[in-house]
C-alpha cells in the first residue's frame, strides 16, 4: 500500500501537551513509512523534545511553522495532502482551506479530514467515536470531518504506542540511566511533573520522612516544589520525549499531568498520580472520576488523586510498601488491557483507508 501525505494541524495552548500528542503522533507514522507535515504555532519546543526535528533531521517528517498569515509558498507549492488532522479543534489555516477550495474545485480529490478530540475515559467518548460531522459554511461546505477519540477502551481510538515499546522497555537499564544524570541509585524514587497542586507542600513532607528521592521536571513543577522544599529534590534538565519515557521507567512512582504524559505513565506501568488539567467550571472532576473508574484503582489511589487534585476535603496519605504494591498492580493490570487493544496510529490507518 502506498505511503500516504498527512498534514497535522496543531495549536501550541501552553504546557507543550499539545505538541507531545502531535509530535509522537508524527513520529509514528513516519516510523510506519507514512509523510507527515505536522504545523506549529509554536514549533521551539521541538528543539528539546525532539531533536533535529525543526531542522528537518528525522525522516518523514517535515516541520511547518504556522505563521499568521502563512507565507504564500507555504501553501501554493506543496501536493494535497491524502489526510488532514486538525488536532483538538484548531481550524486549519484559512489560507488551507481556500487553497482546498481551489483545488477541488479543479477536480482533486479531497483530504479525509479528522479532528483528534482530547483524550477521557468518559461514556460519551464512545458515543462519539468516528462520527461525521458536516462542513455547513464557508468554502468548504458540503465536505465532511470526522470525530476520531482516543479512549482507553476498544470502542474508542484507542492510544499512541510505538511498535517497538515493549522491545525498549525490556532492555532499559535505569541505574546506568540514573547515573548518566549524576544521580545516585535509592531505595524509591518519585519522579513530579505537575502544575501547582495545593497539596504538594504536605505531599513532599510526608515523602521526606520515608526517605524518598523526587525527580522534579524543569518549569512550573520545579518552581512548584521549590516554593515548599521538603527532602531530595533533584532538578531535571529539559528532556526529550525519549528520556522522559526512561524517567517514568526509572521511577517506582511517577506524577504526571496532561494527556501525553498519563499515557506515557500508563505504558511505564509503575504507580501514577493524574493531576489533570483544572477547568473553571469543574468538568476536570467528572473526567477523572471516569478515568479512576476504568483504572479499578483502589480506594487509597482513588483518595490520593482527589486531594492531589484540589477535590473535597481529605488530606494525601503517602503510600507505605503495601499501598504502593496495590497501586502497581492496579497500573499493571490497565497496562495489560491496553495492550490487547489496537492503538491508535493503526486504528487512523485503518480508519482513513476506509474512507478513501
Amino acid at each position: 500500500m502506498a505511503a500516504m501525505r498527512w498534514d497535522i494541524f496543531c495549536r501550541v495552548i501552553d504546557n507543550f501537551g499539545d505538541v507531545g500528542v502531535c509530535w509522537r503522533l508524527s513520529a509514528e507514522l513516519a516510523r510506519r513509512g507514512e509523510r507527515v507535515r505536522l504545523w506549529l504555532d509554536d514549533p521551539l519546543a521541538l528543539a528539546w523534545m525532539a531533536p533535529g526535528a525543526l531542522e528537518g533531521q528525522v525522516e518523514g517528517i517535515e516541520v511547518v511553522h504556522w505563521t499568521t498569515p502563512l507565507h504564500a509558498d507555504q501553501v501554493a507549492s506543496p501536493p494535497l495532502a491524502d489526510v488532514w488532522i486538525e488536532a483538538f479543534g484548531c481550524e486549519p489555516p484559512p489560507e488551507c482551506i481556500h487553497d482546498l477550495a481551489t483545488r477541488l474545485t479543479g477536480g482533486e480529490r479531497p483530504p479525509v479530514w479528522i479532528n483528534l478530540e482530547y483524550l477521557s475515559a468518559e461514556t460519551y467518548v464512545e458515543r462519539s467515536h468516528r462520527l461525521p460531522s458536516p462542513v455547513m459554511s464557508g468554502p468548504l461546505r458540503g465536505l465532511t470531518k470526522w470525530f476520531f477519540y482516543p479512549g482507553f477502551t476498544e470502542r474508542t481510538g484507542g492510544l499512541l504506542r510505538e511498535a517497538d515499546l515493549l522491545q525498549r522497555q525490556a532492555a532499559f537499564d535505569a541505574e546506568a540511566w540514573l547515573r548518566g544524570l549524576g544521580l545516585s541509585p535509592s531505595s524509591r524514587r518519585a519522579s513530579l511533573f505537575c502544575y501547582e497542586p495545593a497539596a504538594l507542600p504536605e505531599v513532599l513532607r510526608q515523602a521526606a520522612q520515608a526517605s524518598w528521592q523526587w525527580l522534579v521536571t524543569p518549569g512550573r513543577a520545579w518552581r512548584a516544589a521549590q516554593a515548599s522544599p521538603s527532602g531530595q529534590l533533584h532538578a531535571l534538565p529539559l528532556l526529550t520525549q525519549v528520556d522522559f519515557d526512561h524517567l517514568l521507567w526509572a521511577c517506582d512512582l511517577n506524577f504526571v499531568r496532561g494527556e501525553d504524559s498519563l499515557v506515557r505513565g500508563l505504558w511505564a506501568g509503575q504507580p501514577l498520580v493524574w493531576h489533570i488539567y483544572p477547568q473553571h467550571d469543574d468538568a476536570h472532576h467528572a473526567k477523572l472520576e471516569a478515568f479512576l473508574d476504568w483504572l479499578q484503582a483502589p480506594a487509597t489511589l482513588r483518595v490520593f488523586h482527589r486531594a492531589w487534585n484540589g477535590i473535597g476535603s481529605a488530606a494525601p496519605v503517602w503510600p507505605d510498601a503495601a499501598t504502593l504494591d496495590d497501586w502497581r498492580g492496579c497500573v499493571q493490570s490497565a497496562r495489560q488491557r491496553l495492550l490487547t487493544q489496537t492503538d491508535l496510529v493503526t486504528q487512523l490507518g485503518d480508519f482513513v483507508q476506509g474512507k478513501r
